[in-house]
This record gives C-alpha cells, sequence and structure tokens, in this order.
C-alpha cells in the first residue's frame, strides 16, 4: 500500500538517538561492581502471588474459552474481538508508547481522547505507571534498573516482571526520569483518576455486552472470548516486544544493544517490533525506517490524524542520519538490504556521548 504524504519534522541531532550514555554508563559500572562482591546478584525481589494468581487464572480461562468457544462463536463476535484487540492495541502503541512516553508527535485534543479511551480499552496500567516503566526501560535497558530486563530471560521479561516487586534500580533510577509532562497534563490526571472505573467500561463492560444485545451472542462466549481471550492476547502481543523482539531478530542499526527487529511482533503489535530501529531512533513517530502499513499500522492510523490535522509535527530522523549510524553501528543486514557498500561513518551528529 502507498502511503499518504504527511507533513514530518525531520531532525538530524543526537536526540533522536537512542539513550544517554554517561547515566547507562553509571548503572553497568554499579553492576559490575555489585556482582564482583556478590556471586549470586540474582534479585530477591518479593513475588506478588495476588499478579501470579490473576495472570494465570486469566491464561487458564483464555484456554478454556477458546476451545469452548470455537465451534459456536459467531462471525460478527469474532470481527468484533479482531476490531476491539485493534482499538487497545492502537491505544498502546500509538498512545502510550509513540505519543505520551516518546512525544514522536503532538496530538490536539479530539486525538489525544481518542488515544486515552483507546488505550483504556487494552487494559493495562494508568499512563504514569506504563511512561514511567517505559523511559526508564530506554535509559538503561538491559541493566537492573530497567523493568523487564531481558538478560534475566525470555519468561521475566515477557510477564514475569509483573509477578514481582520491581528490582531496587528500577526505584532508584526510576526517580531520575522526568514525568514533569505526564503528571502536568489535565487529561491525563483526569483519566488517572478515574482509571479504575474506565477501565472497567471500555476494556470489559462495553466489549462483552454488545455481541449479546447487537447479534445476540451467548454471555458465556462473549465474556470468554471478548472479556478473556482478547484481553489476554492483547496483553501478550504488547509484552512480546519487551521479550521476543529483545532477544530474536537482526540488527541492522545497532549490534550493540539487545533490541533486534521482528517480524512477527511488527504484525501482532501493529508495527512494534522493528525494535533495533526504535531503540536507535526512539522519536521516530513510524517506530521503523521502512513504512509499509501492513507491517506498521500504527503508523497508518497516525498518518490519517495527521491528514486531518489532529496530529502534527511527527518527527522522522534524516536518511543521511539513518544510513550513518547503520553503517557505523549495525550488523551489515541494513547495508545489504540497501545495496550500500562497507563504508565508515564520518559525521559526527549522531554521537551521545
Amino acid at each position: 500500500m502507498v502511503q499518504m504524504s504527511v507533513m514530518t519534522t525531520t531532525i538530524t541531532e543526537a536526540n533522536m538517538l537512542q539513550r544517554e550514555t554517561k547515566p547507562l554508563r553509571n548503572v553497568q559500572e554499579e553492576e559490575t561492581k555489585t556482582r564482583d562482591e556478590d556471586p549470586l546478584p540474582v534479585s530477591k525481589q518479593e513475588i506478588i502471588w495476588k499478579n501470579v494468581i490473576m495472570i494465570t487464572v486469566l491464561h487458564i480461562l483464555a484456554v478454556i474459552g477458546i476451545i469452548t468457544s470455537i465451534n459456536s462463536i459467531k462471525y460478527q463476535t469474532a470481527i468484533w474481538g479482531f476490531i476491539v484487540g485493534g482499538i487497545g492495541g492502537f491505544g498502546v502503541t500509538g498512545g502510550a508508547h509513540r505519543y505520551y512516553t516518546h512525544r514522536s508527535f503532538k496530538a490536539k485534543l479530539p486525538l489525544q481522547i481518542i488515544l486515552l479511551a483507546c488505550y483504556t480499552v487494552s487494559g493495562q496500567n494508568s499512563i504514569p505507571e506504563w511512561v514511567r516503566d517505559h523511559r526508564v526501560h530506554h535509559k538503561f535497558s538491559e541493566t537492573d534498573a530497567d523493568p523487564h530486563n531481558a538478560n534475566r530471560g525470555f519468561f521475566f521479561s515477557h510477564v514475569g516482571w509483573l509477578m514481582q516487586r520491581k528490582h531496587p534500580e528500577v526505584y532508584k533510577w526510576g526517580r531520575t526520569i522526568d514525568m514533569s509532562d505526564i503528571n502536568n497534563d489535565p487529561l491525563v490526571q483526569f483519566h488517572t483518576k478515574h482509571f479504575m472505573m474506565l477501565k472497567l467500561l471500555l476494556c470489559f463492560f462495553i466489549p462483552v455486552v454488545v455481541p449479546v444485545y447487537a447479534w445476540n451472542e451467548t454471555w458465556m462466549v462473549a465474556v470468554l472470548v471478548i472479556g478473556i481471550f482478547r484481553y489476554v492476547l492483547n496483553l501478550n502481543f504488547t509484552w512480546s516486544v519487551n521479550s521476543v523482539a529483545h532477544i530474536w531478530g537482526n540488527k541492522p542499526f545497532d549490534k550493540r544493544i539487545q533490541p533486534a527487529e521482528n517480524l512477527a511482533v511488527s504484525i501482532v503489535a501493529m508495527g512494534e517490533g522493528w525494535h533495533n530501529y526504535h531503540h536507535a531512533f526512539p522519536k521516530d513517530y513510524r517506530a521503523a525506517e521502512l513504512g509499509a502499513y501492513a507491517l506498521n499500522a500504527t503508523t497508518m492510523w497516525l498518518d490519517l490524524f495527521a491528514q486531518l490535522g489532529w496530529a502534527y509535527d511527527l518527527k522522522t530522523p534524516s536518511e543521511e542520519l539513518v544510513r550513518q549510524v547503520a553503517i557505523k553501528h549495525g550488523d551489515g543486514t541494513w547495508r545489504k538490504l540497501h545495496d550500500q557498500p562497507e563504508a565508515t561513518a564520518s559525521r559526527q551528529d549522531y554521537k551521545t556521548s
């Protein structure tokens, strides 16, 4: 599909790049010292049994729901589940992630309301919690200060980090994250104040009752498939960015970091799987270099809102900056894809140290 033209802001300076190296080095040096002194550096974090039980039960019910309903679910319900899942997914990717965490574009009030409503459909944590976790994740990736440190294994980075108290380093370095934009946003303040009520209404109640009253779906199917199975899928699609896309894939832009380009994650997470690029250029509103809408549905919707004038100042790095970063730090796959010869980067505008 050919992308529509949108007004973007091209940035070539270092603020498009993945992280400040000085604070990251401080954390890494602290970890090295701690591990030298302590041969068992594995964190003894308290397990949150309430979360363990809730997450486990949700997944069991999701499996039971899809198995028992597969032969009786109405096609309208299946379509509705896909729509609701997409709405929630866009709220996470376009809202909590690209807008609120990275400020990769600006949004007028109607779009801000839409993003918050869509995010509420996903049923995840409040915006301040989500943003703080993700900002500290970017700043201190793959250290103990990273809430879902992929060095601790697939299970931990996928869901285990939600089953126990955060590592002390997450709290320590999380206090250094600037959250003033979130804390001073009146719409976010309202959303946070009424978060639980809005979550119950938009994530569970409305999605479940629509199939029952609109086309006479059974309550059992509506609750198990739309209420639980859809919700569990949404959660796992989001979690896969933290786990799968931090473990498997190539690294065209920066081979020094763990985030990788993962096609499967890009499909299920609406364009969030081009993760090596995203960690190299977190302020790019597309979260990817290549812009095929089929593999980046979030960008398609943001471009549509840009055409309406509701999204603006969409940030992208210059092509030259992307090329230079890929040539200097990538694993070579970018050069093959773009038929670029071996070269040494000479420009200084992407150095962060």
